[in-house]
């Protein structure tokens, strides 16, 4: 609904055959135009996730305490860990991962927190593991060789579970190409030129170290695999913009600014005599009302259902807050530009909110463009406080603290522009009643 509405009987109009085939033409231009920006932006989002890559965020952790080789008296202290962690931190691309190297105290709380999708971990006795696989190649017995374990953080989603094995996977590829032949010379030399290795004791050798790939904390029953915080936040996202939009159309009907149609009838009442402000204002206090009603809702719905929530009351305050700012904002913006407002609001919040979340795909697996996004959306903010309040057990440094000052940013930003804007229409004296339509009526 426009909040300029059109009177064509008191407006003077001229239209010809040129103008009028303009009218026609530009639906099909705008949506033509919404429909290419909303693959550009899906398709680009989806389509190459691995080239996409960049400061995806890893811990590396090395424990590794060392060990001795060597015949009496001649012994040297030797460490596969240090020269493993050399490797991975000058072989892995700076520009794709975010290596941490960090105590496995600071990997746990960065886990804790989502800070990094997983923990690369090199154990306390591995270079003591790699001794013993070289002295029992040869010798009769069963063996078992050293690993190297990532620990994955499936709640931040299952897809970063993905990108997370294959790094470790082929960082472990990688320290078997170095140390396999390292090892490889150090057991040969000790048993002399003239023993030959076997080539099953070759092929032990050659691959000494195995990848174990594990969650830090697995998903409890009821997360959708780590999905259900990206939906539960896009329907209060949905729920606030959508919302605003049945509000506004039908308090519009209401007061008489549009009419009202049931099938094949309509009925326009009288417009009233109310300011653009009161207006806006009798808006946003029923989407307040809408939003704690909803957000109660869906809490049930989750709990019918079944969903895992670590924090239910508190995710209810927050998503009637954050519902209550995306319709407000919604509602501003309908107020300011008309009609128009639905397109603005679904580019603002859909087209451009969703690939920018990384509820589904990281954001560090998105083109740089989204990660610039995810700065300010409001679905990626909402998504981060709705999936620490259901996976982090609310804690701030998991997301809610930034989710909640961000929302706050924008229900500020959208009340104060709203009450800037609307006053400005009426002091200019453009109103909505029907004394003013002829004076604001935009010709044919």
């Amino acid at each position: 609904m426009s909040d300029n509405p059109v009177s064509n009987d008191t407006a003077t109009t001229t239209t010809g055959p040129r103008s009028v085939g303009l009218r026609w033409i530009m639906p099909v231009v705008v949506v033509t135009v919404f429909t290419s920006l909303l693959g550009l932006m899906y398709l680009a989002y989806v389509a190459k996730p691995d080239q996409n890559l960049h400061n995806y965020p890893i811990a590396v952790v090395n424990n590794d305490v060392g060990d001795s080789f060597g015949p009496p008296g001649q012994q040297s202290t030797v460490n596969y860990g240090t020269q493993v962690l050399d490797a991975i931190t000058t072989n892995t691309s700076d520009e794709k991962f975010d290596l941490q190297v960090v105590g496995i105290n600071e990997a746990q709380q960065l886990m804790q927190n989502g800070e990094v999708y997983g923990a690369l971990i090199i154990p306390g006795d591995f270079t003591k593991q790699i001794g013993i696989l070289g002295t029992g190649s040869v010798v009769p017995g069963d063996v078992q060789r050293p690993a190297i374990t990532m620990e994955t953080n499936p709640r931040l989603g299952p897809f970063s579970t993905s990108i997370s094995t294959r790094f470790a996977n082929e960082t472990v590829s990688a320290v078997n190409t170095a140390l396999g032949a390292q090892l490889t010379d150090r057991v040969q030399q000790q048993l002399g030129t003239g023993t030959q290795l076997s080539a099953a004791t070759r092929l032990t050798l050659a691959e000494p170290v195995r990848a174990i790939v594990e969650p830090y904390h697995g998903v409890p029953e009821g997360s959708g695999q780590g999905l259900t915080a990206f939906f539960y936040a896009l329907t209060i996202l949905l729920g606030g913009m959508t919302g605003a939009m049945t509000v506004h159309a039908i308090i519009d009907s209401m007061l008489g600014f549009a009419p009202t149609e049931y099938g094949p009838y309509f009925s326009h009442a009288p417009a009233s005599k109310i300011s653009r402000l009161r207006t806006l204002v009798i808006k946003w206090a029923t989407m307040v009302a809408t939003a704690a009603l909803s957000s109660g809702a869906l809490i049930g719905i989750g709990s019918a259902l079944g969903v895992h929530i670590d924090q239910p009351f508190e995710l209810f305050l927050f998503s009637t807050f954050a519902m209550t700012a995306v319709g407000v904002t919604s509602l501003t913006i309908m107020a300011a530009v008309g009609s128009i407002g639905v397109l603005v609001n679904l580019i603002l919040f859909v087209i451009l909110g969703m690939p920018s979340a990384g509820g589904t795909i990281p954001v560090e697996a998105t083109p740089r463009f989204f990660g610039w996004l995810a700065d300010f959306e409001p679905l990626r903010q909402v998504y981060l406080a709705v999936r620490s309040l259901m996976y982090f057990d609310g804690s701030a440094a998991a997301g809610l603290a930034q989710g909640f000052w961000m929302t706050a940013v924008g229900l500020a930003i959208g009340t104060v522009s709203g009450v800037l804007i609307t006053w400005y229409y009426d002091k200019k004296g453009l109103t909505r009643s029907s004394r003013t339509n002829a004076a604001t009526a935009i010709p044919a």
